[in-house]
Parts: structure tokens; C-alpha cells; sequence
């Protein structure tokens, strides 16, 4: 087959063409059971291809013929043995990852800055996290990537761990040196999996940085929603044979995925694929174009500062995605939530991140000059607005050590519980998920004991306005730990 075909968009234009009379779900019946106003707002061409996995459309769980074919063809554009469709977002593509190569009691090596995805992975099969610290940017006050060095010394470590898990890039655009990382593990037969959900288009282009498959890894879960132009919740998991088998992948996904899965979705993952097959080099190529020039125009911002290849000084910092827009707004006296909040009501700009000292802007296939014009017009305003308040700040990086791991997360989830304060907290086990949302990078996993170096890590968060998510008590006074046995009198 040929990249220019669209095997399962093809297939759902042509049952409905056919105009046939539906006894099956979903209800609505091509929009006719839809509410009027919302029908004429997303228009019926989406409503008649909203189907379900009726034999002429193929079925994801058992894909045999458009998907199957789909599906293939995906895999040859991203340099993969097999490639997975997935409708429930690259969250799901980590969960079937993860769950297909570790299950109880077995290590995993991560990196702490991972998705809470990730980590809801590990509970479910009961695994043992291994944390790499990655390499912390003191300028910006972020983490990077986890180094060569760092994998290889851990698998030293625990020679018994049964896969290496990286971020390619990470959320804000910095790569690893992913190639020698793989080299490292594949030298100890260890499978190395990569959360590839910011780096659909680095396949597609020789100056972005090296993609997972292209690498040598195992398997790779890649968002194509998010940058690669296919609907949102749509995203691919590419696997590579050899230290992983295709059929338990498959086995997984199926586990996890739902049976209702999303005709429109799955379709806009076939197009998307065939845009980024066909003309990706083109479109992102101009998209680099785009962002290179925002970023040399932001460094003649007073106060600003806009990140570029300067930062790659290691194996943890050994490439970047230039189309990520990182930029420090520290020295304009404002935190980043407060850049994100000037934007958004001055300049009716919704950005992609804000944390203590930054905001990441996303320069996409969606975006033109204009666009990039209006962001840079409107951090010239702030620039310029702020300019009193402006001085040299130097960051407070309080990126707390990691949490002695007392229990499996998956025993401390499922664990007898108590809700507590959180001031009473230190020296408990934790039995919750608190991170910072976005990126979902865990404060504390369940199992972990609570430190007062990390309660003091939310507080600063939550002064500052950032999301930090997860307990049961949204307000953060409370916290539910490991009930504590009590001595029987």
C-alpha cells in the first residue's frame, strides 16, 4: 500500500455512501437523535461516520481488514515492526506498555518527572518504580532527562529489572541521548520503553531530535493528537519485535481499551498519519522555521528569555525540539501562572504550561506567521506593562529529593487507610497521588514516605497558583496515608 492511502477512512466514507438502515448503536442513528443545536454545530459529516465495529468497518480489538491495513501502513511511516491504534490517548498507550513487560513485584526503571500515567501503570501490575533522578536546570528551575550514566549505573544496581522507561523529548522539548541508552539496556537484554507523547513529528524530520524507533527501542507510545494533526485522544503505540511480543501488546491494549472505540477518532489517526507521511517534512520544516524566528524575536524582549540549544551540555541534555517555546519570565518580578493569567486576559493567548519561573508555547502544523505575530506582540505588552517590577531573580530550584518508597504502590493503594492533616502528614506513608498538573510530574505515589521537605513543596506550588492535583481533599488540608496499627490493650 501506498502512504497516500487512508485504508479505514476510505472504508467508513464508503458504508456511509451506501446509506444503510442502522439497528445497532450508537443511538443517535447519523445524527438524527442528536440535539438539534448541537447537530448543526459539529454538522452531520462526523455524525455519519460516528459508527461502531460492525464487520465492513473492522474492529480495533481483532483488527483484520481497514484498521489492520491502517494500522500497517502507520507502522511502515514510523519505522516500526507493529503499530497499535489507540482511543484512549498515549495515557492508555503507557498503561498497555508498561503492563505488557513488568507485573508483581518486578522493576522498572524511571525517570521521577514521569506522567501520572505512568505511575497508574505501575500500581495496577504491582511493579516496583526504580527512580532516576533526571537532570535538574537550575537556571530555569525544571528537570531535563535522565543521563546515560544514570541508566547505566542503575542497571548495575538492579540487574534485575525488567525494562528502562525514557521521556523523548520531555514537555518541554529536551531529548536524552536516547541512542546510547538503548545500547546500554539492549546490552543487558533489557527492553527500553519511551514516552513519546511530545514527539510525533520528530520522525518526520532530520533536524528534530532522534525518534524512539529510529533509536533501536523497544516500544514507544507516541501522541499524534497532540502535535501530529489527528483528533484529540487519538495516539499510536509502536512496538519493535525482538524483546517484546506483539500478541501480548495486542492483548493488553485490548484489555484496556474500550469496546465502543471511536470511529472518528480512529479515522483522523489514518488521515493524520498519510498528512505526516506525505507532506511532514514540508509542514514541519516550516514550522521550525516559524518557532526559530519566534524565538530569536522573544530574546530581544526585555526580560525574557526564550531557551534554545544553549541548555545541551550532556547526555541528559543532548538535544532539543526548537519548536517548544520555553520561556523564563522570571526576571519581570511574576511567576509564570502569573504570565499565563496576563495573557490570557489581556491578550486572549491560552498557553500550554506556566510553572514558578515559565511558560511553554507550542509552535505547531497548525500555526502560521500570524499567530506567531499576535504571541509576540502580546509578550512585548507584558514586557513592557511589568517593566517597573523587573529585576534579576535568581531561582529558588526546590526540586525535593525523592520519598524513600516504603511499600509497592499498588499495596499502599489498596492498603487500609485514614484521612489525616496534612501537618500532621511527615513520617507517614502516602496513599494517594499528588503531582503537579500539567505536566503530572508525582510530588508523592502511593507507598512513599512523606517528608516535610515535600509538604513544603505543594504549599510553595499552591502560593504560587499552580495545579497540583490528586488527593481526595481538593483544598490540600487533608491527606489519606496508611492507617497505622495500634497495639491491642
Amino acid at each position: 500500500m501506498s502512504q497516500l492511502e487512508t485504508p479505514l477512512f476510505d472504508a467508513l466514507l464508503k458504508h456511509r455512501n451506501r446509506h444503510p438502515i442502522q439497528f445497532h448503536i450508537p443511538g443517535h442513528k447519523k445524527g438524527q437523535g442528536v440535539d438539534p443545536a448541537f447537530r448543526e454545530f459539529v454538522g452531520d459529516n462526523i455524525l455519519s461516520i460516528d459508527l461502531i465495529n460492525i464487520a465492513p468497518l473492522d474492529d480495533l480489538h481483532s483488527p483484520k481488514g481497514a484498521i489492520r491495513e491502517a494500522q500497517e501502513l502507520a507502522a511502515k511511516a514510523f519505522g516500526a515492526d507493529h503499530t497499535f491504534f489507540s482511543v484512549q490517548g498515549t495515557s492508555g498507550a503507557i498503561m498497555t506498555m508498561i503492563l505488557s513487560v513488568v507485573g508483581p513485584n518486578d522493576k522498572i526503571l524511571v525517570p521521577r518527572n514521569v506522567h501520572k500515567s505512568i505511575m497508574s501503570a505501575i500500581v495496577f501490575a504491582g511493579a516496583i518504580p526504580i527512580f532516576i533522578h533526571p537532570e535538574v536546570d537550575t537556571e530555569l528551575g525544571i528537570s531535563h532527562g535522565i543521563s546515560a550514566e544514570a541508566v547505566e549505573k542503575a542497571l548495575v544496581e538492579y540487574p534485575d529489572a525488567k525494562a528502562v522507561l525514557v521521556i523523548n523529548p520531555t514537555y518541554f522539548g529536551v531529548a536524552a541521548d536516547l541512542k546510547r541508552i538503548v545500547d546500554i539496556a539492549h546490552d543487558r537484554n533489557v527492553p527500553v520503553l519511551v514516552d513519546e507523547a511530545h514527539g510525533v513529528h520528530i520522525h518526520f524530520h532530520k533536524s528534530l531530535p532522534v525518534s524512539a524507533m529510529a533509536a533501536g527501542a523497544d516500544m514507544a507510545a507516541t501522541s499524534v493528537h497532540k502535535l501530529g494533526g489527528s483528533m484529540t485522544q487519538s495516539s499510536v503505540l509502536n512496538v519493535r519485535e525482538g524483546l517484546v511480543s506483539p500478541k501480548r501488546v495486542q492483548s493488553t491494549l485490548s484489555m484496556l481499551t474500550t469496546t465502543s472505540t471511536s470511529y472518528p477518532i480512529l479515522a483522523s489517526l489514518d488521515t493524520a498519519r498519510r498528512q505526516l507521511a506525505v507532506h511532514g517534512f514540508d509542514l514541519i520544516d516550516r514550522t521550525i522555521r516559524l518557532a526559530q524566528d519566534a524565538r530569536k524575536r522573544i530574546n530581544k524582549i526585555p526580560h525574557l528569555y526564550c531557551v534554545g540549544k544553549e541548555v545541551l551540555h550532556s547526555s541528559a541534555t543532548f538535544d532539543m525540539d526548537p519548536t517548544k517555546l520555553l520561556i523564563s519570565v522570571k526576571n519581570l518580578g511574576i511567576t509564570g501562572h502569573q504570565a499565563e493569567e496576563w495573557l490570557r486576559e489581556n491578550a486572549n493567548i491560552e498557553i500550554e504550561l506556566s510553572d514558578l519561573y515559565n511558560i511553554l508555547c507550542l509552535v505547531t502544523l497548525g500555526d502560521s506567521r500570524k499567530e506567531v505575530n499576535l504571541l509576540i506582540n502580546a509578550l512585548q505588552r507584558m514586557s513592557e506593562t511589568l517593566d517597573s517590577d523587573a529585576a534579576v531573580v535568581e531561582p529558588v530550584v526546590m526540586i525535593p529529593d525523592i520519598p524513600r518508597l516504603a511499600m509497592t504502590p499498588r499495596d499502599a493503594f489498596y492498603a487500609t487507610t485514614e484521612v489525616i492533616s496534612i501537618n500532621d502528614a511527615v513520617g507517614r506513608i502516602s496513599a494517594e497521588f499528588i503531582m503537579v498538573y500539567p505536566p503530572g510530574i508525582p510530588i508523592f505515589i502511593p507507598g512513599e514516605i512523606i517528608t516535610e521537605e515535600n509538604i513544603n513543596y505543594i504549599h510553595m506550588n499552591v502560593a504560587a497558583g499552580l495545579p497540583v492535583q490528586g488527593p481526595e481533599d481538593d483544598t490540600l488540608q487533608m491527606l489519606r496515608v496508611i492507617k497505622e496499627q495500634q497495639a491491642i490493650r
